[in-house]
């Protein structure tokens, strides 16, 4: 039985060392590309049947007519649809245990330090389409983690995920969660931990960026004694308030989960009292009721298409948010909230659906909610976020309109390199599936073979 089990390990450890030749495509040189006779959603530019071309990992051209480069790979797109690789603003992927719960202010640690290359979530968000995803640390605290921003490079390193264009930026959390992280449990010995109300919460973040405007005065002070030739000690460093010192000076993006409105308006107020813009306001299920007050501040909104009812929280929730935030001229995107099963980043195109169904938004409008607005939001637009020349050559295939239910991806494309394919993914699977069997067998043979004889009675 050993040895079988030790043959089924062995197969595992390749495979984990070789994920995209199992799943997807073998590693293979880029080259250049063109996909021919499309459809082709630009997002930014319209909508119209063409061709693009990929040279070095960037989109070289767009238009109705485009020749291919030297030594191109034809695609034929004849009935395909092409759109921008779907980018999700927030996401807890590819990282397990992220809630540092035991402060009310973890702003020293950072998700980027435990991400794992390994973990399938990013092949089964690479499957959908996904190809960029701003993974968050958890909501237990009031002022949380530090962010980090993955392309969904099945087969690479950890460090080989990071988008190292991508600004940094930090998670906030604000309601039941932060709140309810500082209450004991009932019939245990834990001790209470402030905060473990909605004003605390509000109280933990005011202290915290007065703390941060103080640290970041004492180290002026410091370098402006420096310069005059003073022999002077620097400030002691201070991890936990370097980051918001960052917030502080447009450095560094807020991403803040928050709910209810009154809690929406709260932190609005306390980001203009200290001079910053928050980013994205996360889930915002009720932005809704307050979506002139979130356009004036600029924030984002970055919501769920349909999830309500599922806590107290969520109660005034409703499918129209993320059009009415829109029709008020805040920018949104769709988010997932997706960890390890990835349920809902595998179908972020029928999410977008959703926008146009509930609330009668267009269907480009649709698709830059999970596009080209996630990566305004996110910084990245320079780079992501739409098919035009100059951009990385992140792109999905798909065999029909995206915004069908019905519709399929084909092909993802990530800086010109094919990541997934649906045929090669089925060919892979059925070699995983045969390899497994042989080496079920050969356990079954060994096992005969080491058997003891039976003695005759």
């Amino acid at each position: 039985m050993k040895t079988g089990v030790i043959l089924l390990c062995g197969a595992v450890a390749l495979l984990a060392q070789q994920p995209r030749q199992t799943l997807g495509q073998a590693l293979g040189k880029k080259q250049p590309i063109l996909i021919q006779n499309a459809t082709i959603h630009t997002v930014a530019k319209g909508t119209f049947v063409g061709s693009l071309s990929i040279v070095d990992g960037k989109i070289a051209e767009v238009g109705e007519k485009v020749l291919a480069p030297a030594g191109a790979k034809i695609i034929n797109g004849s009935g395909k649809h092409v759109i921008p690789g779907m980018i999700d603003c927030h996401t807890h992927i590819a990282v397990d245990a992220i809630n540092e719960g035991s402060v009310s202010v973890s702003s020293m640690t950072g998700v980027g330090d435990v991400v794992n290359a390994e973990q399938k979530s990013i092949y089964y968000a690479l499957a959908g389409g996904v190809t960029t995803a701003n993974v968050l640390h958890g909501s237990a605290n009031s002022i949380g983690g530090l962010n980090v921003v993955l392309k969904m490079r099945w087969g690479k390193d950890a460090t080989g995920l990071v988008m190292a264009e991508a600004p940094p930026g930090i998670k906030f959390a604000l309601g039941e969660n932060p709140k309810r992280q500082g209450m004991a449990q009932q019939g245990s010995n834990a001790v209470r931990r402030y905060p473990g109300t909605r004003m605390g919460v509000e109280d933990v973040i005011r202290q915290a960026f007065v703390d941060a405007r103080a640290y970041r005065q004492q180290w002026k002070s410091y370098e402006e004694r420096k310069a005059r030739g003073e022999n002077v000690l620097p400030p002691r460093r201070d991890l936990k308030l370097e980051p918001l010192v960052e917030v502080l000076e447009g450095k560094r993006l807020v991403h803040a989960h928050s709910y209810r409105a009154d809690e929406i308006l709260m932190l609005i107020r306390l980001a203009e009292e200290f001079g910053f813009r928050i980013a994205t306001l996360q889930h915002v299920l009720e932005g809704y009721k307050v979506a002139k007050e979130i356009a004036a501040h600029g924030a984002g909104a970055s919501t769920f298409s349909d999830w309500w009812s599922y806590k107290m929280e969520a109660y005034d929730a409703i499918p129209y948010n993320a059009a009415v935030l829109h029709e008020k001229g805040v920018l949104v995107s769709i988010n997932s909230d997706d960890a390890s099963g990835a349920e809902i980043m595998r179908r972020m195109n029928t999410e977008a659906a959703k926008a146009v169904k509930y609330g009668g938004v267009s269907d480009n409008d649709a698709l830059a909610m999970v596009t080209l607005n996630p990566a305004k939001q996110l910084g990245i637009d320079k780079y992501v976020g739409s098919i035009e020349a100059g951009k990385h050559a992140d792109l999905v295939i798909y065999d029909r309109d995206p915004l069908s239910i019905y519709s399929r991806v084909e092909k993802v494309f990530i800086d010109g390199e094919e990541y997934f394919d649906r045929e090669s993914d089925a060919t892979g699977r059925s070699r995983f599936e045969a390899e497994k069997k042989g080496l079920l067998e050969k356990e079954k043979i060994d096992e005969k073979q080491r058997a003891p004889a039976r003695r005759p009675s």
